[in-house]
């Protein structure tokens, strides 16, 4: 039997503290409150859609406003799928997603390469949805991808409602993560990349 593939990471500064526990090879189940509904939401789709177990604590200093939350919480969940993903040998790597919600489709395609990059394409007409600023959802997503050291990327292909947009791209992001993580049993173990190490 292989070791369960989890983590949990933790940080505390003078802004937030955040608590994150992720197992990869999970049944969807979600416990996630960081002050922010919508990004509670959001997160939800990845464990969901994703098959992840996912844990998430956020208290943070939201009466000055959501950006430290929200970033902090990307930087922890990032730490901890980099943690649970080991050396990554035998995954297989990469996987992407097109992901219809009504009006909106959202394409993601990512690459557990080891070197985080993100290149995020995406339209909001309004500043926030619930108490979430648009400007941080590609603010949380290219800070998960460098510290997963993953690459990612996010593109909007038609979309007009802000909510259908966020939801579509986390949900999108929930079913890449899940192919890309997903062991590959022709692998042997074998760590998926010509350099021999990720």
């Amino acid at each position: 039997m292989a070791p369960p593939r989890r983590s949990s990471i933790s940080r505390r500064t003078k802004e937030t503290t955040v608590t994150a526990a992720i197992t990869l090879d999970g049944s969807g189940n979600a416990s996630v409150a960081t002050g922010i509904g919508m990004l509670d939401h959001l997160l939800d789709q990845i464990a969901r859609h994703g098959m992840f177990d996912l844990t998430v604590k956020t208290e943070g200093d939201l009466h000055i406003d959501a950006h430290h939350a929200a970033e902090d919480t990307a930087i922890v969940l990032g730490q901890a799928l980099d943690q649970a993903l080991g050396d990554r040998s035998g995954i297989t790597r990469m996987g992407h997603a097109l992901v219809p919600l009504d009006e909106t489709l959202a394409l993601v395609a990512v690459d557990l390469s080891g070197r985080g990059h993100a290149v995020i394409d995406l339209r909001f007409t309004a500043p926030a949805i619930g108490g979430l600023p648009t400007e941080l959802i590609p603010h949380f997503l290219e800070t998960f991808a460098r510290e997963s050291r993953s690459n990612l990327h996010v593109q909007l292909l038609q979309g007009g409602n802000n909510h259908h947009v966020a939801e579509a791209t986390f949900k999108a992001l929930a079913r890449a993560l899940d192919i890309a993580c997903s062991e590959d049993p022709r692998r042997s173990g074998q760590v998926p990349s010509t350099k021999g190490a990720l």
